[in-house]
């Protein structure tokens, strides 16, 4: 005899088998429509001219309809997002800026050539010919324009439009009417002008004798001519100056008749010209080197700063005779646990060289007032005791952990044969920690390589390299000397700065690969 749901009279298997149907079908629905919105967004990115990012959607989208599609693809489904995370948030960022790197990308070469030649051909100028001053007046629900002339000379002074309405502002085109002056009633108050800007901009006023007047500024309308005109052959013609552009998908530019460059451009391919101007070009190969030593240099002291102020305090930590351990533990771990740019920015203040507290110290201990933020050797000095202050902990509680696990049985044995702890230091406790620690130095020397926060927070790259082509400073790391060229360059050369980014993910691979092969894991 079956046992029965209470609600529905249905067998218990029954109505087992009747929600796992239901299950189904809701997961099929979420999934349906997960599909169809990437599939939207696939044709968002397209008709938007980012085939990139159209394709990304279009994989994304293709994988999770097979995947949880096919009973066969079950166990894939869970490991899915996680896969489907890495691909958009690692994969792609990585393959699309080693993409950019062998393009012009930049702020004058950001849009298709299609949109540049739309918005060439958008410019105008004013043509010989009095400008019109102008005032709105009300019709019923609909406004006409009268105009005069700024410069009168003739019977065509006055004008009147047709009524229009100014809610539209799509292109449209209004006869006037030569009158002797204006029609009855109060002109509209300017803010109406302001409101219908738009609507205005999009009129072409024609007058009695042919002249086509458009908005020249926000109380004036005048002869405006279109600057450039589209030939057969793809070229521009510009009326104004009598020559013509001819399009360079070399460069990415319209060019005109004496090799001038027109912007905006497009993006192209330029090959390895980005890489090769970093170490050819001796504007950028000067502060590029410079920046890439001093990175080395930076992560490398860091990295050895930080472990011997760390093993030197958890060494004394583990002084059996010192009392309060648990107190000075607490005290020395205070660093790592403030975050690192609340502490930056103090430091920042405290090394101010009018106003800050280590200058008012040294002022009055020893006369001097070291200039920090403008010499470059005391900026890079500050740097490296800021961020020494900001890593030893870390490293105090590898050593204090490494430490505890050595045996006490090796230095009673030392002990017994007469070892001092300069003996216990160099013949028992380093070489039992260096090994195991050599992995984790290598990912803080990796971490410190791209350390950004701090250069941008403390120094922001300065002091500036003299003659340097790009923005290049003396405390610039690789990342934030990236950064810079990227968004602080008046060009924004986002294919160089791509370029730097691919180098530097090489360097950074080429470390893990090494900090894999001392953790003995295999590759």
């Amino acid at each position: 005899m079956f046992t029965t749901n209470a609600s529905r009279g249905l067998p218990r298997h029954r109505s087992r088998h009747v929600a796992e149907r239901y299950s189904r079908w809701a997961m099929r629905s979420v999934i349906g429509l997960m599909v169809l919105a990437l599939l939207w967004l696939v044709m968002a990115f397209y008709l938007h001219g980012q085939w990139v990012f159209a394709l990304l959607f279009l994989v994304l989208g293709t994988s999770l309809g097979v995947v949880f599609s096919r009973r066969s693809l079950m166990s894939h489904r869970y490991i899915f997002p996680a896969v489907a995370g890495l691909g958009v948030f690692v994969m792609f960022p990585l393959v699309y800026t080693v993409g950019i790197s062998f393009s012009n990308y930049s702020s004058d070469n950001l849009l298709s050539q299609e949109r540049v030649r739309a918005q060439l051909t958008a410019q105008s100028y004013q043509a010989e010919g009095a400008a019109f001053s102008y005032s709105l007046y009300q019709q019923d629900e609909l406004v006409r324009l009268y105009l005069e002339s700024d410069a009168p000379a003739g019977d065509n002074d006055r004008l009147l439009s047709a009524a229009i309405n100014l809610t539209n502002s799509e292109v449209r085109r209004a006869p006037t009417q030569a009158v002797d002056g204006p029609p009855e009633g109060e002109p509209l108050p300017m803010r109406a002008a302001i409101q219908a800007r738009d609507a205005l901009q999009a009129l072409r006023l024609q007058t009695p004798g042919g002249t086509e007047l458009r908005m020249a500024g926000l109380r004036q309308f005048a002869p405006m001519i279109d600057r450039y005109e589209i030939r057969d052959n793809g070229s521009l013609y510009d009326q104004q100056e009598g020559q013509v552009l001819t399009p360079d998908n070399d460069i990415g530019f319209f060019v005109t008749e004496n090799g001038e460059r027109i912007t905006p451009g497009w993006p192209v391919n330029v090959g390895f010209t980005n890489y090769s101007k970093i170490f050819t070009d001796p504007d950028i190969r000067g502060p590029f080197m410079q920046i890439f030593v001093w990175t080395f240099v930076f992560a490398g002291l860091t990295v050895l700063f930080t472990l011997a102020v760390g093993f030197v305090l958890a060494s004394l930590l583990q002084w059996d005779q010192l009392k309060g351990k648990a107190v000075y533990r607490t005290l020395l771990i205070l660093p790592y646990a403030v975050p690192a740019f609340i502490s930056i920015l103090i430091f920042k203040g405290m090394f101010n060289q009018h106003f800050g507290e280590v200058n008012m110290i040294l002022e009055a201990l020893f006369g001097i007032s070291p200039e920090w933020f403008t010499d470059p050797w005391l900026a890079r000095t500050m740097l490296l005791i800021v961020n020494t202050w900001l890593g030893y902990p870390y490293m105090l509680l590898l050593c204090m952990g490494l430490i505890q696990s050595i045996p006490g049985d090796l230095y009673e044995a030392s002990a017994v044969d007469g070892g001092g702890p300069i003996t216990n230091l160099m013949k028992i406790t380093l070489p039992l920690i260096i090994k195991p620690l050599t992995p984790l130095l290598i990912a803080a020397f990796a971490f410190n390589f791209n350390n950004f926060v701090l250069i941008a927070l403390l120094t922001g790259g300065s002091p500036d390299i003299l003659g340097a082509s790009t923005p290049a400073g003396t405390t610039d790391l690789l990342v934030s000397y990236t950064y810079r060229i990227a968004f602080q360059d008046a060009g924004q050369n986002f294919g160089l700065a791509a370029a730097i980014a691919t180098l530097i993910f090489l360097l950074v691979v080429g470390m893990s690969v090494v900090n894999l092969r001392l953790s003995k894991v295999k590759v």
